[in-house]
C-alpha cells in the first residue's frame, strides 16, 4: 500500500488544494490500519468506503490499488469488480500501465486464462514500451503478471523464463526480489513439479531469511505464510 507521503508525492498539484487536507487525514487513518495489522478484509472494506464506494467520482489511483489489496486476500472477484469500473475509462500512462498488470494477474488468477492472454496480446506493445520509462521493481510487476497468465494458460516453461528478465538485488531487504521467488513456488506449484517446487522454496526462504529487518511487525509472518501458501498453489 502507498505510504501517505508516495501518494502526496503521486498528487503534488492536488495536494495544494484546501480540500487535500481532509483527504490525508482519512487516508492516514487507513494506512494506520494497514501499518498495524497488514493486508486484512477490515483494511479493504475501510479503504473501499472512504475513497470508492462513497465518492461520486473516484480517483483511478484509487481503484487500482483497492483491486491490489483485495488481490493480497485472495479476494480475486472483488478485485474484478473494482477493475470492471475502469474498463471503458480513458487513462494516462501511468494509470493505463498499473491498470493493465492489475487486470492481468486477476484474470490468470480467476483461471481465466484465455482472456488473460487476449487482454496481454492487446496490451502487450504499450506495457513493454512503457516499461522502459519504469523502476525496475515496477517492470518486474509487469513480468510478474505476464507470467501467470503463461502459468494459468499452462505454458509454465515460457513463465519461469518471463521470470528470469535479469532483476539485480535491491540490498538485502528487497521485497521485489523475494515476490519473483515467491510467483516461482506458485508456479512450480502449479505445475506439479515435485522436485523443483522443493528447491524453490528453499530458494525462497533462503531470501527471506538475508533480510536484516521488516517495515512493518508483521512482514516475517506474512512472508512466510506466502511462501507456504504459494507452495500449495495459492498466492
Amino acid at each position: 500500500m502507498l505510504s501517505p507521503l508516495e501518494r502526496k508525492k503521486n498528487n503534488f498539484a492536488k495536494s495544494l488544494l484546501p480540500s487535500y487536507a481532509a483527504e490525508i487525514k482519512k487516508y492516514d487513518e487507513v494506512y494506520t490500519s494497514f501499518v498495524d495489522y497488514g493486508y486484512t478484509k477490515e483494511l479493504c472494506e475501510l479503504y473501499a468506503d472512504n475513497f470508492i464506494n462513497d465518492v461520486k467520482k473516484p480517483a483511478v489511483e484509487d481503484i487500482v490499488q483497492i483491486a491490489s489489496l483485495y488481490d493480497k486476500i485472495h479476494d480475486n472477484k472483488s478485485a474484478a469488480f473494482y477493475l470492471d469500473m475502469l474498463s471503458d475509462k480513458k487513462l494516462s500512462g501511468d494509470e493505463k500501465f498499473a491498470y493493465c498488470i492489475e487486470v492481468i494477474k486477476n484474470e490468470s488468477k480467476l483461471g481465466h486464462w484465455r482472456d488473460a492472454e487476449d487482454f496481454r496480446t492487446e496490451h502487450i506493445n504499450f506495457l513493454q514500451n512503457y516499461a522502459q520509462k519504469k523502476s525496475i521493481q515496477q517492470q518486474a510487476d509487469m513480468y510478474i503478471a505476464l507470467a501467470l497468465a503463461d502459468c494459468a494458460a499452462k505454458h509454465y516453461p515460457q513463465a519461469l523464463k518471463l521470470l528470469n528478465f535479469g532483476y539485480k538485488p535491491q540490498g538485502r531487504n528487497d521485497e521485489k526480489l523475494l515476490e519473483i521467488f515467491i510467483t516461482v513456488v506458485y508456479i512450480y506449484a502449479c505445475w506439479g513439479d515435485e522436485e523443483d517446487l522443493e528447491g524453490a522454496v528453499i530458494n525462497a526462504v533462503s531470501c527471506l531469511k538475508l533480510f536484516k529487518d521488516f517495515e512493518f511487525g508483521w512482514s516475517k509472518k506474512y512472508y512466510e505464510k506466502r511462501i507456504i501458501d504459494a507452495s500449495n498453489g495459492i498466492l
